[in-house]
């Protein structure tokens, strides 16, 4: 919690900072308070128009999916059966140090292991496609 904050929510110590200042100075951060208050108030009355709209529509939909005899299990069991994304086929295949084969889809930044390979051995990825 901030100092400004911390003045302003205890009494005594918002008590303490007015002093010095006139009864006019007051009036007007008095005023600003209350006009930064009613903005907050009006900000969350449209939260809870919009929260209200959403639930509404959540509703409506419930109701659609009943109707059609459609249960929250049945949405879920078609998004599992998509599966995962299908895996990038290597494009390119190289036999590193030990006999390890290293394979690249060719996509993204080219592995350690062919900069060396290509390095080593003064050839190109072209030269490294699985035929």
């Amino acid at each position: 919690m901030s100092d400004f904050v911390k003045v302003l929510t205890r009494k005594n110590s918002l008590r303490k900072q007015c002093q010095d200042m006139s009864v006019a100075d007051v009036e007007k951060v008095l005023a600003d308070l209350n006009e930064i208050l009613e903005e907050r108030h009006a900000e969350e009355a449209q939260a809870q128009a919009a929260e209200q709209q959403r639930m509404k529509k959540i509703a409506e939909i419930r109701k659609r999916m009943d109707d059609a005899g459609i249960g929250l299990d049945d949405l879920k069991a078609i998004k599992a059966s998509e599966g995962p994304k299908r895996k990038v086929e290597a494009k390119y295949r190289i036999k590193g140090a030990g006999g390890t084969v290293h394979e690249w889809s060719g996509r993204g930044r080219t592995p350690v292991a062919f900069n060396e390979y290509f390095e080593k051995h003064g050839v190109t990825k072209e030269d490294t496609l699985i035929k």
